[in-house]
């Protein structure tokens, strides 16, 4: 029998109280290494890992896996469990052929990692996922977060990575999500309400398609094809480097449900910054319903190509992009919210239609956009609650606005509100749509850029170009939105004063259509689909109660800053 001491002979909980003067003993599993309690040669080695004193058995409910025959299985020390870095690790990624899976812990239990969490073999090279066989998700290793199951990573050096071919199954339910925070908050509790960079963040990587890649055939014909397509995810350099890509955008990466992150985000490098959740060409097979992201260094949600669909999002405290769009994403996102923090975060959605656009001539341009490869997204029943700070209070150093779109992207968008009316307006702009690039505002006037049936209540409405028939911005959206400039001091859109003229939502739930008034006037808008309200919940049907965080006084930090008035 082999045994390899963490501190001398104290690697028990109940011996450890008995080592030293009498202070706490604090031990750093990421430094430490197993222990290897194999009992004969035939014997099935238990490898546990973590601070404090591990047990194996029958009464340790940490995840496990066998690899060759050695057990592998987190360390409890209750309510939590801890896994060092041979159970999982940035350069030791879970490529198990059975499903590894987390379950509830007692007593608010949480399962602790000392590094990263990859899930998938990552491969840079068409003969190397060919060699795997992994061409679709469920080819490779998957992931399941049962109901209520918290995973806590440590350090913003620390991240999550589902990879090509794999899947993750994190299926919570209304009233037990699954929950991926720091130890900060779940562990410690010395996290404050807004704070980031307390983790990295997770990353998605797809076979969808993105127009970092070239492609034959087109998106109408259903016959795009590529070859060698892998591009670099942000994240680490060496073995933290990622791929995605591909032609498939049906591809299944597995379920998100009634899932909550919280306190991510980090600037790895200039540039490389990692958000919320990173979808990288992850494809529509991809389940992605009641979805929250709180409080993250950049963005909340980005997506680089591919076409999953997110429905029941909700986007709170991101101190860039709420929602961040580029590389050819084609998903729908409905019913969704977004309240920016007060002071800080840049745009409710940014959106690019072609990667490295700047780089590109304008016949490749034109030739992505007759292929059917730039962004065209679908938004329906969006709420932008738009803090209009200005540029110098932001993180990122940018002010605070509603949507951003350029660079060839086409969306449709309806059935959705865009509001700075709570706060008065900087001095920068704070607009609610602006539309860039000669190819956008061509196809905002042929009808391939669709922005409809939606309500905007912002002091600067609209910046930027008009179409190429002189038709300015604003008088695009007056056409088939309803649109109010609202005073430059801030004026409370809840409010129902026709003197106001304006009312719009009850706190984030959006009014019925028969009480909504801008510019004094009952609104005229008409939600698309047979819909019978616009933006992204109201209090009848409030689709957040029980597994959000942040909305609710039940379960939130502070209030709302918004709710004061």
């Amino acid at each position: 029998m082999k045994i390899v001491s963490f501190v001398g002979v104290c690697t028990l909980s109940a011996a450890l109280a008995a080592c030293g003067s009498g202070g706490d003993i604090k031990v750093d599993a990421r430094n430490q290494s197993s222990v290897d309690n194999s009992v004969g040669n035939d014997s099935q080695n238990v490898i546990n890992e973590g601070t404090g004193g591990g047990n194996g058995g029958a009464n340790n409910p940490c995840a496990s896996y066998t690899e060759g025959t050695t057990l592998r299985q987190g360390s409890y020390n209750a309510p939590h469990c801890t896994y060092g870095t041979d159970f999982v690790s940035i350069s030791k990624p879970y490529v198990g052929e059975e499903e590894l899976v987390f379950n509830d812990l007692p007593n608010d239990g949480a399962h602790i990692f000392n590094d990263s969490l990859i899930v998938g073999q990552n491969y840079r090279d068409d003969a190397g996922l060919a060699e795997a066989g992994l061409t679709q998700g469920g080819d490779g290793s998957s992931i399941r977060l049962n109901p209520g199951v918290t995973l806590a990573f440590r350090s913003n050096d620390d991240y999550m990575v589902i990879n090509r071919g794999s899947q993750i199954f994190a299926e919570g339910t209304q009233f037990a999500p699954v929950t991926v925070t720091s130890t900060s908050d779940a562990v410690d509790g010395t996290v404050g309400p807004e704070d980031v960079q307390q983790w990295g963040g997770m990353i998605i990587n797809g076979f969808g398609i993105t127009n970092k890649c070239s492609y034959e055939g087109t998106a109408a014909a259903g016959d795009l094809v590529t070859s060698d397509c892998h591009v670099d995810a942000e994240g680490k350099d060496g073995a933290g480097i990622t791929q995605y890509g591909g032609s498939n955008n049906a591809d299944n990466s597995g379920v998100l449900k009634y899932f909550v992150l919280k306190h991510s985000g980090a600037q790895v490098a200039p540039g490389n910054e990692l958000n919320g959740i990173t979808f990288n060409a992850v494809g529509s097979g991809t389940e992605v319903d009641y979805l929250q992201v709180y409080a993250t260094y950049d963005d909340g949600i980005e997506f680089f190509g591919g076409a999953v669909n997110v429905s029941h999002f909700v986007g709170m405290y991101s101190r860039d992009d709420t929602i961040d769009i580029d590389e050819a994403y084609s998903g729908t996102i409905e019913y969704a919210l977004v309240i920016q923090n007060e002071t800080d975060g840049d745009h409710c959605i940014e959106s690019d239609g072609i990667g490295s656009w700047d780089s590109l001539d304008e016949n490749t341009i034109a030739a992505f956009i007759a292929q059917g490869i730039n962004s065209r997204a679908t938004i329906r029943n969006l709420t932008c609650i738009v803090s209009p700070n200005p540029a110098s209070s932001g993180t990122h150093g940018t002010p605070g606005n509603g949507w951003r779109i350029r660079e060839a992207h086409f969306p449709i968008i309806e059935n959705s509100i865009v509001t700075t009316a709570h706060m008065a307006s900087s001095d920068d702009d704070n607009y609610c749509v602006r539309i860039d690039s000669t190819e956008g505002l061509q196809a905002a006037q042929d009808g391939d850029l669709v922005i409809a049936q939606n309500v905007f209540a912002c002091n600067q409405l609209t910046t930027g170009a008009a179409l190429p028939d002189a038709t300015t911005q604003l008088e695009f959206l007056q056409a088939n939105n309803a649109v109010m400039q609202t005073a430059e001091a801030g004026q409370n859109p809840e409010a129902d004063d026709m003197d106001m003229g304006l009312a719009i939502l009850d706190g984030f739930y959006s009014l019925p259509l028969g009480d909504m008034i801008v510019n004094a006037m009952p609104v005229s808008v008409t939600p698309t689909e047979g819909r019978d309200f616009i933006g992204g919940v109201t209090r009848d049907n409030d689709w957040t109660v029980g597994w959000t965080y942040g909305l609710h006084p039940e379960n939130r930090a502070m209030p709302l800053w918004f709710e004061a008035e």
